[in-house]
């Protein structure tokens, strides 16, 4: 079969020994066509209430309906704005039609691309339970319609609502078992009022929330979420919203609130993963991160194993213990250094302790306990092996996931080339292929890895837990060598 050459991008795909998998393309939904699918499952009074909230209020953000010294009283967050390409017409086009997404693929140098959401994005987190559901409903409907004939190049990933596991695992069984589809979104995070002062609060107890990464410590047990997905053969893909938390949260700057986003909700979710067990107790479970990058995973990773080796375990804490502290000696060198303190030690030793009086149970003490690490091998496999990581064209973080001279363990992050066309930092579809050749042509990342950028960890994500994601598909016959010859992956020895 000849390839189109008619781009540099599609130049470059035509001199390569392996396919190219886009992890994160977007649709961008038209407005018109939602409101009929949403007419369709959930009624004209749902459409009407959807309406409603795009135009009254300025969308799911609200941001829009008030004036500025409004947003200065209530410290509303300024919400995303023109988001979508607007110079080439084509490319917008491209982002809207996914037949016309389909033919242009060629002079993309991309044989398969996985398409998420666009408005879905802020809906799937969307407090009001009727039309959060609705929404992810009507969405998964529609694409299922507009993708289907489109198999071989294209596949659309169902937006998983996850305010409770109930409408997590029903939403996954409708798309899976009645659509077909066979990628999901999730929302990685719910943002939850804090219940003390919701009573107090009333209508606006929203305003008082904690971000629930559902994974530890959560109001409700994700375990059987978790289960189902490796039931189902699906991998769930994280791309949640952290714009609005803590100091990303200013009132006039958009880049501001945005720069790190993806990566600070992504960071929340993979710590309660591991943290929380969900590793330990799931390991088929493999899990990615969109749009945020990898840069912060190399630094998680790095920040965990320098707290397990001080803090994890029983005979890690009891270094720490603060009923080990030598009283007679501590007041001794009080009294012989002292100086202006010789007399203010006081009569405990917990005025030295800065968080304990010592009669904790060191039982409850082990925080690495649910994650089960008791070696470097464990900690590795806890936390390398299953999670993937979408980065876009021009990342040249992506460099760090692959240098194994700076990584703990020799570890090489699963980093996935993700194109977010359709959205505005993509401003040539046709472009992002060869940005993304920019690292190798830098130097900056060996073949073996560009291949497994492009190529490996994307089959990797969504073929060892579906061995059949790929048949039928462009890149079937790669994707299946490749599994073959990657089974599921440990530590090196």
């Amino acid at each position: 079969m000849s390839r189109s050459t008619a781009t540099e991008s599609a130049r470059i795909r035509a001199k390569l020994k392996h396919p190219i998998v886009d992890g994160d393309g977007h649709i961008v939904e038209t407005g018109p066509v939602l409101l009929d699918y949403l007419k369709q499952v959930g009624g004209s009074r749902l459409a009407k209430r959807y309406e409603t909230l795009m135009t009254k209020d300025g969308g799911p953000w609200g941001w829009y309906a008030m004036n500025a010294k409004e947003r200065r009283d209530w410290r509303a967050m300024r919400p995303p704005f023109w988001i979508m390409p607007a110079r080439h017409t084509l490319d917008r086009a491209t982002a809207l039609l996914p037949n016309l997404m389909a033919e242009r693929m060629d002079d993309f140098g991309i044989d398969y691309a996985i398409i998420y959401t666009s408005i879905g994005l802020p809906f799937v987190s969307l407090h009001d339970d009727e039309l959060r559901r609705g929404v992810c409903r009507a969405l998964n409907v529609m694409y299922a319609d507009l993708y289907r004939g489109h198999e071989y190049r294209l596949t659309p990933a169902a937006l998983i609502p996850m305010h409770t596991p109930k409408e997590a695992i029903e939403e996954t069984e409708y798309a899976v078992k009645k659509l077909g589809l066979k990628a999901v979104m999730i929302a990685a995070t719910v943002k939850r009022p804090v219940k003390a002062l919701a009573r107090k609060l009333g209508k606006h107890a929203h305003l008082a929330y904690w971000v629930d990464p559902l994974a530890i410590d959560s109001d409700y047990d994700y375990d059987p979420v978790w289960a189902k997905f490796v039931e189902l053969g699906v991998s769930p893909s994280a791309h949640s919203n952290s714009m609005g938390w803590g100091a990303r949260a200013t009132t006039s700057n958009y880049m501001y609130n945005h720069i790190g986003h993806f990566a600070a909700s992504g960071e929340a979710f993979a710590k309660a993963l591991f943290f929380g067990g969900v590793t330990k107790r799931f390991p088929m479970l493999n899990v990615a991160f969109l749009e945020g990058g990898v840069a912060w995973a190399c630094n998680l990773f790095s920040d965990i194993i320098e707290h397990w080796e001080k803090r994890s375990g029983r005979k890690m804490l009891k270094n720490l213990d603060p009923r080990r502290v030598d009283a007679a000696a501590l007041a001794d060198y009080y009294a012989r250094y002292g100086g202006l303190m010789t007399n203010r030690l006081g009569a405990s030793r917990g005025d030295a302790t800065y968080g304990g009086s010592g009669a904790i149970d060191l039982k409850t003490m082990d925080e690495f306990a649910a994650a089960d690490v008791p070696t470097e091998e464990a900690l590795y496999n806890r936390f390398v092996p299953n999670f993937y990581y979408g980065c876009e064209a021009d990342d040249r973080m992506v460099a760090v996931a692959f240098n194994d001279r700076i990584n703990h363990f020799g570890a090489k992050f699963k980093a996935m080339f993700s194109s977010d066309a359709g959205h505005w930092d993509v401003s040539n579809i046709d472009r992002v292929v060869a940005q993304a050749h920019g690292l190798l042509e830098e130097n900056l990342i060996s073949d073996s890895d560009f291949r497994a950028f492009m190529f490996g960890n994307i089959v990797e994500q969504h073929g060892k837990m579906n061995p059949r994601f790929f048949q039928g598909t462009a890149v079937e016959a790669a994707a299946a060598k490749h599994l073959k010859v990657n089974g599921r992956q440990k530590r090196a020895a």
